[in-house]
């Protein structure tokens, strides 16, 4: 059964009594928590997955949003301090790698050691961008979630699921392009940064200054495949996963 806490932040599609680590996902503009509920059972039963679930999406639809990544850091924060119980690991794409970061940084600040941090299809925290999608028009919105492939894409096409997913899109982009971290803000814990060869949106040389974002190992993964390369090649990253969280060498 799927459990929450904290106004329900945190989804745990498959409890595990025998998992020796978490790894706590989050997901990409736009996503939801169920992003997750494959890695969830892939993963399963040694490492337990929580998924962040954002307000403003599925069943918490009627909750406002949050539009910095700030915020969502630490609300996020919040709800994952009753987890500590096990070594944690965090996970994020896109948007969520923002998110991650961030929450790294705060779950080390309360002195919670996070074991390691995935980014996934992101620039470094310390990178803008020139763009602002979530001002525009509708149509220019939906134009460039489906140049990115992302999840939701085809459900865009269908008029009254649109008028529910884009002001969830609008708030995330929000988020997201509005965000950008000093230099010298670092996490302790170790960073694994992946991308997507073909993802033209995201240059390895923006990757690579996720370096400079952390004190401890650094290291870039590239898989084949665009900005959702992940849902292309599931099984060579989880397997980068599972072999990080064992303590499996590069």
């Amino acid at each position: 059964m799927t459990t929450s806490t904290a106004v329900g932040w945190i989804r745990r599609f498959h409890p595990s009594a025998q998992a020796r680590s978490r790894l706590v996902c989050f997901p990409h503009a736009g996503g939801s928590a169920s992003f997750y509920h494959a890695v969830s059972a892939a993963l399963n039963p040694s490492i337990e997955v929580l998924a962040v679930q954002y307000p403003g999406r599925q069943d918490r639809w009627d909750q406002p949003f949050v539009t910095t990544i700030e915020g969502l850091a630490e609300q996020a924060t919040e709800a994952l301090l009753p987890w500590l119980d096990l070594p944690v690991s965090l996970f994020g794409h896109s948007m969520g790698a923002a998110v991650a970061f961030e929450t790294a940084r705060r779950l080390e600040a309360t002195g919670a050691p996070v074991r390691r941090l995935f980014t996934s299809g992101r620039r470094a925290p310390s990178i803008g961008g020139d763009s602002a999608v979530y001002k525009m028009p509708d149509q220019d919105l939906i134009t460039e979630i489906r140049n990115l492939a992302g999840t939701n894409s085809e459900l865009l096409l269908d008029g009254e699921l649109r008028q529910l997913l884009l002001p969830v899109i609008r708030a995330d982009y929000q988020a997201i392009e509005t965000y950008l971290s000093p230099p010298g803000r670092r996490v302790s814990c170790p960073v694994t940064a992946l991308v997507g060869s073909a993802d033209h949106r995201v240059p390895l040389p923006e990757v690579q200054v996720w370096r400079d974002h952390c004190t401890g190992d650094f290291e870039i993964q590239e898989f084949p495949g665009g900005h959702f390369y992940l849902s292309e090649y599931p099984d060579a990253v989880l397997e980068l996963v599972r072999r990080r969280l064992s303590g499996g060498s590069r």
